[in-house]
């Protein structure tokens, strides 16, 4: 059984060497989406969250519906235990894979294989854990022998697909899906997508967020309404795109 549970989340950021009247305050607004304030200590911070209180049990597919800057990517972090709330607590119970940043701390200098080992290790995987999904990993890539050189060596192509392949062999009890890739060949673009679907319906809990809309239509049964780091609706996903569209 897998559930999430927040109650007044807030995330906050300070943000140094900005003056709080400053042209820069103005371009950080517009830049984050959140609410830029000055504090009791007059430190300039980013509100990129605010009083956020969710409840997802076995079952909710979850889209994440707003503009650029809403907060739909803090959100995904938070739930992927990156951030740390600053006010509020979030309750998080289950295996969790975050297909985020797939590519981060993958290192150039290190082989495919070491690469496998660095980032199964990030995601909780167990040695051993590790050691028997190598080969699924290999066989998912298509790498081949390229899989014991230094990734520097790859394509942009090829370094996608080690860390789709990585990143999509855990089976977690919650899945967190931010815009996945961009690059690879036609043929690995369908394989991973079967690959999603697969994840998506072994997953207990889904939450995604995904610039086309008839991705969330498809796989959602629930929505997130996000505007300013604030949760504007939470639920039918119909209702949540009429929302977010009134205000375009």
């Amino acid at each position: 059984m897998a559930m999430i549970d927040l109650n007044g989340v807030s995330i906050i950021f300070p943000v140094y060497n900005v003056s709080a009247r400053s042209f820069k305050k103005d371009f950080l607004r517009m830049a984050t989406g959140g609410s830029v304030v000055e504090d009791a200590k007059h430190r300039v911070v980013v509100h990129a969250l605010q009083n956020i209180s969710l409840s997802l049990r076995d079952g909710d597919r979850v889209g994440l519906i707003g503009h650029n800057g809403a907060g739909k990517s803090t959100l995904l972090r938070l739930l992927a235990r990156i951030y740390e709330p600053a006010l509020g607590y979030a309750k998080i119970e289950g295996r969790v894979s975050p297909m985020l940043d797939i590519t981060h701390s993958m290192e150039d200098e290190f082989t495919g294989r070491e690469n496998i080992a660095v980032r199964g290790a990030i995601f909780g995987l167990t040695h051993q854990e590790i050691q028997e999904k190598i080969a699924e990993i290999a066989d998912f890539s298509g790498l081949g022998d390229y899989l014991s050189m230094p990734m520097r060596t790859y394509s942009s192509g090829m370094f996608v697909r080690l860390a789709f392949a990585i990143a999509s062999c855990i089976e977690p009890d919650i899945l967190l899906i931010d815009e996945v890739f961009g690059a690879g060949d036609a043929d690995f673009m369908e394989k991973a997508r079967k690959k999603m679907v697969t994840l998506l319906n072994q997953s207990n809990i889904v939450v995604m967020a995904n610039h086309a809309d008839d991705v969330i239509r498809q796989f959602c049964n629930k929505a997130v309404y996000l505007e300013g780091g604030q949760v504007k609706y939470f639920g039918d996903v119909n209702t949540a795109f009429e929302l977010y569209k009134e205000e375009l």
